[in-house]
């Protein structure tokens, strides 16, 4: 059992019989009482997000996870296929499992794919990823008092807003965690 003070963003859960990786997390405490620590969480089976409230001192279920060094293959709509670096099978994960994190990957790219009893759930990015833009607005000349931004289409169809001087052809540097821009590769 672990404590519902050391959850934390990242951290994998089994609840009422479902694993859970909390996505945000924040610990409130009043003057009297015990504290609240309130958790938005995706379901690794399902994909739905919940909202759950726990009072201080309360636990949920540990899970024991396993990972995988991958290189990311390709993608047939609902499954993404991956092959293990080291023993060359090739898991697959369904799309709804992975959410958003799926607009970052490119064919090749290696990642960390967590496994629960020896089927795989979630993954976890690297930071940053380089990626190529396909579409972008066009630049207003002379819109330059503050920082303009304009949104531009990844080749994986990722929507980032980025400063004006980036164009069609530019690849960009996009960090996985927040989904904003970095720099220009």
């Amino acid at each position: 059992m672990i404590d519902v003070n050391e959850l934390r963003k990242g951290v994998t859960f089994e609840m009422d019989g479902n694993l859970y990786k909390v996505l945000d997390y924040s610990h409130n405490k009043t003057g009297r009482g015990n504290a609240s620590i309130r958790i938005k969480a995706r379901n690794l089976v399902s994909g739905s997000n919940i909202e759950k409230t726990f009072s201080s001192g309360q636990s949920v279920q540990d899970v024991s996870l396993d990972f995988h060094n991958v290189s990311y293959l390709y993608s047939d709509g609902d499954f993404y296929h991956f092959m293990d670096n080291e023993t060359f099978e090739q898991p697959a994960v369904k799309g709804t499992a992975l959410g958003d994190d799926a607009k970052y990957l490119k064919e090749g790219m290696e990642v960390k794919l967590t496994f629960y009893k020896g089927e795989p759930l979630d993954m976890e990015l690297p930071t940053t990823v380089d990626l190529k833009v396909l579409e972008a607005e066009m630049a207003i000349r002379g819109d330059t008092a503050t920082g303009v931004t304009k949104k531009v289409k990844t080749e994986t169809g990722l929507e980032v807003q980025c400063p004006q001087f980036v164009n069609v052809g530019d690849t960009i540097r996009v960090d996985t965690r927040t989904g904003s821009y970095v720099t220009r590769v």
